[in-house]
């Protein structure tokens, strides 16, 4: 694996483990940050498998047109394409007053991004 690579791979970490710290807090303020941070690891892995097959790419949260250039490595991975349609949202959306991520957008969020996740490392060839 490429030092690039392993760098957004830890990157990714850093934010599905803030996820899983944040899953296990009972304040309803969460939901937000657990739906953000779950759209950052999803990126970051998007991003991460892309830089290890050697594929530029732009800079960008949108996480379907990430998806879309991994299509001829990772076919298999467009089932989520419509997860992450919506996760995608998450990078800015919840960033502003008047939208509030609920329980179940949150479960959602971190549900795409642990699918990701583990879609990633094994493309990556780490450990789930």
């Amino acid at each position: 694996m490429t030092t690039q690579t392993e760098q957004w791979v830890r990157k990714a970490e850093a934010d599905y483990d803030v996820v899983l710290l944040l899953r296990r807090s009972r304040k309803p303020s969460r939901f937000d940050a657990i739906r953000f941070h779950s759209q950052q690891c999803a990126e970051k892995y998007l991003k991460a498998r892309l830089q290890e097959a050697g594929l530029r790419f732009p800079r960008t949260h949108d996480l379907t047109s990430l998806l879309s250039m991994l299509a001829l490595i990772e076919p298999g991975w467009q089932r989520l394409h419509a997860d992450l349609a919506t996760l995608t949202d998450a990078a800015v959306e919840f960033r502003y007053p008047n939208n509030w991520c609920g329980p179940d957008d949150a479960r959602e969020a971190y549900n795409t991004c642990h699918r990701l996740r583990t879609l990633a490392r094994l493309g990556l060839g780490l450990k789930k």
